[in-house]
């Protein structure tokens, strides 16, 4: 695993503008692991210099020729998985099987999917007496979070290559060793000089420096709401496009009719999966007043059994936040079935897997984003209680239904009011849109929904 001192532009390792460093901590051991650049002002402006003298080539560069860079690198990608999965392990704290299963495999299958895509959309159409060109933005500021680290980036990067735009990519600070051998990857398919370019840094210097910078034409984040409020108003003012995939507070309905067992053993399982730091993570699971007390027995029993399964979450204040929630339901007054605030380990920023019963809809816990392993179980009445109470938040990215009929499930499904529903456990689709409703963002990533962000549509008249 090695750490570059430099920022990746224009097709090169250049030295970067500052002396200052960051330091990446493993958080199973707390033990400082690398340190990469701390990007300034003048590192984002040089990035996005390069990003802009290699916009007009490549926009100007043949579908099919772009489909095949794109394939390059997945193929690169595939190449080094392994590799790929010990960095994510060693700078996120993700068990090596996940990080293998899940952090190598969905982006390859999202850079695999943009490959096909970029070959075969339809990039010009014919509406009546005119002819619509579907063409590249300009210059793309991509800023990615910590929890999915190489997911976040080939979600945003490739559709971005496909449509001929151009990018310069700020990752997270805590997750950049994956976001540089990216850059390696990047560099390894062929992909032209400046058409990508890394820029390592803080959130505050070169994130806000980015999503500000004249040159670039449209910024796409994730991470949470309160930065993207920041990011939509910066990029607003200069009327500049977004796309924001923002936090959610996901129900997880389960009704009288579904498989009881299944619906919450796989709603545990949700949860604690990447110790609950996924923004779509179901973290309210909704149960019939005639099944509530079972469902608590099964949710509990499940959940002890991941106290030695999931890693730890990323860093220390992130272990603050979550155990300063549990701490605050117990306050509130839900009923604590499993885990609690206590540390389960001495050394690395672990957080036990956490059950609350007797959850109301007014708590904090069951409003804001937690982003642990944290689960809250609510009671409700009939579907219009159990709909009242799944819509109930300022969020609305993903949820789940489960019931004996798929009719049933689907019907309650298409009331709620968020951007993704899985229908008994329905699997991950890498050409299917992911985004919310409400506070949880604007815009689609993946699939055709996820390149159309990345276009902007020109109409000739005959």
């Amino acid at each position: 695993m090695k750490a570059h001192d430099g920022m990746y532009i224009d097709g090169e390792w250049r030295p970067a503008a500052g002396p200052d460093t960051i330091a990446v901590v493993n958080p199973a051991d707390e033990q400082v692991i690398a340190h990469v650049p701390a990007g300034t002002i003048e590192d984002v402006d040089a990035a996005v210099r390069a990003a802009r003298a290699a916009f007009p080539a490549w926009a100007a560069t043949p579908p099919a020729e772009r489909a095949a860079r794109i394939g390059a690198l997945r193929d690169v990608l595939v190449a080094r998985k392994d590799e790929i999965a010990e960095t994510v392990t060693a700078e996120l704290g993700s068990p090596l099987k996940f990080s293998h299963a899940v952090h190598v495999g969905a982006p390859i299958a999202v850079a695999g999917s943009y490959a096909d895509l970029a070959a075969s959309y339809a990039f010009e159409e014919k509406v009546g007496n005119s002819t619509v060109h579907l063409e590249p933005v300009g210059v793309v500021g991509a800023i990615t979070p910590w929890n999915y680290p190489l997911h976040q980036i080939v979600a945003k990067v490739a559709p971005a290559l496909a449509a001929g735009c151009t990018v310069v990519l700020k990752p997270a600070e805590d997750t950049p060793l994956v976001a540089q051998l990216f850059a390696e990857a990047v560099h390894e398919a062929g992909v032209p000089a400046g058409v990508f370019n890394l820029v390592t840094g803080l959130g505050p210097v070169a994130g806000q420096a980015l999503a500000g910078h004249e040159g670039v034409d449209l910024v796409s984040f994730t991470g949470s709401t309160a930065v993207g409020r920041q990011i939509g108003a910066t990029a607003g003012a200069a009327v500049k496009r977004v796309a924001l995939e923002l936090g959610g507070k996901s129900a997880n309905v389960i009704l009288p009719s579904a498989d009881l067992a299944k619906a919450v053993n796989v709603g545990v399982a949700n949860v604690m999966s990447n110790s609950g730091q996924t923004c779509s993570a179901w973290t309210r699971m909704l149960v019939h007043d005639s099944q509530y007390d079972e469902a608590v027995a099964l949710a509990a029993e499940a959940a002890a059994k991941y106290g030695e399964r999931i890693g730890p979450v990323v860093n220390a204040k992130q272990q603050e936040r979550v155990r300063g929630y549990i701490e605050k339901g117990v306050t509130e007054g839900a009923r604590l079935v499993a885990g609690g605030p206590e540390a389960p380990r001495e050394q690395g920023y672990f957080v036990s897997p956490t059950v609350f019963a007797d959850v109301r809809p007014e708590m904090t816990i069951a409003q804001e984003e937690i982003f642990g392993p944290v689960l809250s179980i609510m009671r409700y009445e009939d579907e219009a209680d159990a709909l009242r109470i799944a819509n109930g938040t300022v969020y609305g990215l993903a949820g789940a239904v489960w019931a004996g009929d798929e009719t049933e499930a689907v019907a309650f499904a298409r009331r709620l009011d968020t951007g993704q529903v899985d229908i008994n456990g329905g699997r991950f689709n890498p050409r299917a849109p992911f985004g919310g409703y409400k506070q949880s963002g604007v815009g689609r990533e993946l699939g055709s929904h996820g390149l159309s962000e990345y276009l902007q549509t020109k109409s000739l008249q005959f």
